[in-house]
């Protein structure tokens, strides 16, 4: 049976023949060529689309550029304007009886993605940033559109011919002053200013920009239609705005019910998604049927849909298969008609350029002179100028449209798409090299616990990464010792893994402004993470009211795992924090096991060890919170056990245990373990070897590294138990160990009482003996050996660890060896009155039995 062809022509007149149910292949040892079928054809097309486009986001990669504007690369790379100028190529991959088929699937993934905008643009982000935004996004589009619009009348002789007058200055003013909202937000995320203040401002403008851009859009769709009555312009525009309200007044209260309806943490079920999904094609065929194009019924469907589970379902399901696979075949249809080959009048390529760059120019200055008037840095006026210059898809849609409205001829389309292209890529290298850090002459001082005064704010950075992780970190922080005297500053941060989708974008909320009413419910439409957010933030809160001396500050970090701890490391700089505290990326099971959360959080920790400014320790939580509110009900102490074999992230534990120990309801057991070949030497200030003196300033003294950590664990230790004579909630004891296996057994054999366990990360190398095998069997080496040791699933399955890891970096040095005031000192240099106090606290030791119960005095 023979199926008669089916003929169409083509962009250039060109009639192509084809049997429309040529669909599927029946092989090829019938001698029939598999690309002579559509199926087979559209799969190798999409295959190359994809590969072609990660290749592009791979090589921009390096310099942050989001992957949409790699997908519009690569549609022009695969266009006329390079691979198609290979024959072979393009009758082989792309032949012209495909272009339709590619044409249909690719406007679907527009529908999808616009849908998604739609439901990703969150109105109510204007309201929380004022009139600023509205201001912002007025300068910015109005001398732009003025630009566009007096130009247009020199560009009509040029570019269009017989085309409504009114029609062209609305397309040439909307494509030049659009901004790219779903670009913008990626190219945010990709400069870690998603969550800042303009970061804020410029996502607020973006979308007013864009709400204004699809109303013109709309309106000259409308003059450019069909040619029919004097009235059909007005019968589309009213068509449009009894669209709109329909949208407004019908579907989204009638979604609002829905969501008041779904049970709290019930997911959205299939019927529904497919329903609302059904509902989008349907707004989209209405939006096209009335004169509007299907675009626009798409995004207007998702704006009008509240951000709430319905949302977050929807972009969730569908984002990876519209970003990954539909949406890169519209960017290609549209690189197939962009032909640089076509551009040859000089005249109008200049002037297109001109008009552009004037039209940018126009959107910067007018920004940042809006910007100033507000009093915000330069440097940040600039930023939002470029920022909210971004164009891409909108623009890219508009000047599509444009086209097949024959507003824009090939010349001329080509030479815009060109144009806005490089001005996109000029964005994110400018934003950054605006908003690069600048160097600091002078840093914080107090940047570890035993270098800090004692009666100074401690400043804190408590990480989280989800609810579970806030009762252990409000434990750890509640018996820190928070007073009026020394009170306890904390960062609270929500680390949210930014994964390029738009799902993550909505994590964007308020938190400059994070005092909560905390009567107030969690408003429905903050839902999955947000919801996450609000519960943490609440927490804090709550325990900043309940405790006093505890000031609480709540940010959210928005990153990739990858780079996450750069925001959390220049966020530790910027508030001059003391002590980084980081969750262990295990958590405990039902039965006391470990189980790993996400192995990225591992390399997150061991990141922030290598980069951070200041001291950081990591918590391993078995119960911490539970024994606290234990504490509450029946009066119970908390007893918390130091493990110190020497180092400087063993004297940093110690400093953190100290202030641990100011607080009435801690007990805290010290325990020291020597090596065997040290224990016949007395370990006590009275062995201390003197501090050299000035008789001879020729002497030279040779201290080796080893002999100078050792002095300095005397010291401070020595100081340690001067400053808590007296406290008899204070236990110290040595044990004397030859091996590893003696100090696993020691360690083991201690009372199973304790509720924590703080330990330094790593031991000085005298010590090192002592824990060579737990070093090579380590299964977290960030934890350092002991760390690893205790928080493994063979050891006590109830007691909580924190790793302390002290910070030594900087140009000072060692801050072993290093003043307050950070000038450089050796340790033994000592005033006649603290040599004598030292010489007290000798003979105090020598009197003491080797377990040491002394009654707090105050440090």
């Amino acid at each position: 049976m023979v199926t008669a062809p089916t003929n169409i022509t083509d962009d250039t007149g060109t009639v192509v023949c084809f049997v429309s149910t040529m669909t599927c292949t029946n092989g090829i040892w019938q001698g029939l060529n598999p690309l002579s079928f559509s199926l087979p054809l559209l799969i190798l097309q999409n295959i190359v689309i994809v590969l072609v486009t990660r290749v592009v986001a791979l090589l921009l990669k390096p310099f942050h550029q989001p992957r949409l504007l790699a997908e519009i690369i690569g549609g022009i790379v695969l266009g006329p304007s390079v691979a198609g100028q290979m024959a072979v190529f393009r009758d082989v991959v792309f032949p012209p009886r495909s272009i339709l088929t590619l044409q249909g699937f690719g406007h679907l993934g527009l529908l999808y993605f616009l849908f998604l905008v739609g439901v990703e643009m969150d109105i109510a982000v204007i309201g929380r940033t004022g009139h600023k935004a509205l201001v912002v996004a007025a300068a910015s589009m109005v001398i732009p559109f003025s630009i566009g619009t007096a130009s247009s009348f020199l560009l009509r002789n040029f570019i269009s011919k017989n085309i409504h007058e009114g029609a062209f200055v609305l397309f040439l003013g909307v494509a030049l002053s659009v901004t790219a909202f779903p670009l913008l937000a990626r190219i945010l995320a990709e400069t870690k200013l998603l969550n800042s203040e303009i970061g804020r401002i410029s996502m607020s403008a973006a979308i007013i920009n864009d709400l204004c851009a699809w109303i013109l859009l709309a309106i000259s769709v409308a003059l450019t239609g069909p040619s029919g009555t004097a009235l059909t312009p007005l019968w589309v525009l009213l068509s449009g705005v009894g669209f709109v309200l329909l949208c407004l007044f019908c579907i989204r209260p009638t979604m609002w019910w829905f969501m008041q309806k779904l049970p709290e943490g019930q997911a959205v079920s299939d019927f529904h998604v497919c329903l609302l999904l059904g509902t989008m094609m349907l707004a989209a065929v209405m939006s096209d049927v009335i004169g509007f194009h299907s675009a626009f019924g798409a995004f207007v469907f998702g704006l009008v849909l509240p951000n709430g589970p319905v949302g977050v379902a929807l972009i969730a399901r569908l984002e990876d298969i519209v970003s990954g696979l539909l949406l890169p075949l519209y960017f290609v249809s549209n690189g197939l008609s962009t032909d640089l080959s076509k551009v040859r009048d000089g005249r109008t390529v200049a002037l297109l350029v001109l008009v552009f760059v004037l039209a940018s120019i126009g959107k910067i200055a007018g920004t940042v002179v809006i910007s100033l008037f507000y009093t915000m840095p330069l440097r940040e006026g600039l930023s939002l100028g470029f920022l909210m210059n971004t164009r891409g898809l909108v623009e890219i849609i508009v000047l599509n449209i444009g086209r097949d409205m024959e507003v824009l001829d090939d010349e001329s389309f080509a030479v815009m798409v060109m144009t806005s292209l490089v001005m996109t890529l000029m964005v994110t290298p400018l934003v950054t090299y605006l908003h690069r850090p600048l160097r600091r002459l002078v840093g914080y001082k107090r940047r570890n616990l035993q270098r800090s005064k004692p009666d100074t704010e401690l400043r804190v950075l408590a990480c989280v990464h989800n609810t579970r992780n806030v009762p252990s970190i409000v434990s750890v922080l509640n018996i820190s010792n928070p007073s009026k005297r020394s009170p306890i500053f904390v960062y609270a941060l929500h680390l949210v893994e930014l994964t390029g989708r738009a799902s993550a974008m909505l994590i964007v909320h308020h938190t400059k402004t994070s005092k909560v009413n905390n009567n107030r419910k969690p408003v429905a439409s903050l839902i999955g993470r947000q919801v996450q957010s609000e519960h943490i933030f609440h927490a804090f809160d709550n325990y900043e009211q309940r405790v006093g001396g505890v000031s609480v500050q709540t940010l959210t970090v928005v990153s990739p795992y990858t780079t996450m701890h750069e925001d959390i490391c220049s966020l530790a700089e910027d508030k001059h924090v003391t002590l980084i505290i980081l969750p262990f990326h295990k958590q405990q099971t039902v039965d006391g096991g470990m189980e790993p959360i996400n192995s990225s959080i591992k390399v997150l920790n061991a990141n922030v060890l290598n980069a951070s400014p200041c001291s950081v320790g990591i918590l391993i939580d078995r119960g911490l919170s539970s024994k606290a509110r234990m504490a509450h009900g029946q009066q119970y102490s908390h007893r918390i056990a130091l493990l110190f074999f020497g180092g400087p992230d063993d004297r940093e534990a110690l400093a953190y245990a100290w202030r641990m120990a100011e607080n009435p309801s801690i007990n805290l057991t010290v325990v020291r373990f020597i090596a065997g070949d040290q224990a016949d030497v007395p370990q006590s200030p009275a062995t201390t070897p003197p501090p050299p003196t000035a008789q001879d300033s020729r002497t030279i003294s040779i201290v080796t590294d080893s002999t100078q950590e050792k002095q300095l664990d005397e010291e401070y230790l020595n100081e340690f138990l001067l400053g808590n004579i007296g406290n008899e909630s204070l236990l110290y004891t040595e044990k004397v160990v030859n091996s590893t296996e003696e100090t696993v057994a020691a360690i083991q054999s201690m009372e199973s009482v304790h509720d924590l366990y703080v330990v330094g990360r790593s031991q000085r190398d005298a010590a090192l003996t002592l824990t060579a095998g737990l070093t090579e069997w380590a299964e977290c080496p960030e934890l350092g050996p002991i760390g690893d040791l205790l928080a493994s699933s063979d050891f006590a399955t109830t007691i909580s660890v924190l790793v302390v890891h002290q910070y030594t970096g900087g140009p000072l040095g060692r801050t072993g060896s290093t003043t307050t005031e950070g000038s450089t000192r050796p340790m033994q240099r000592r005033n006649g009155n603290e040599s004598q106090r030292l010489s007290t606290a000798s003979r105090a030791w020598q009197a003491m039995p080797p377990e040491l119960s002394v009654r707090r005095n105050g440090r």
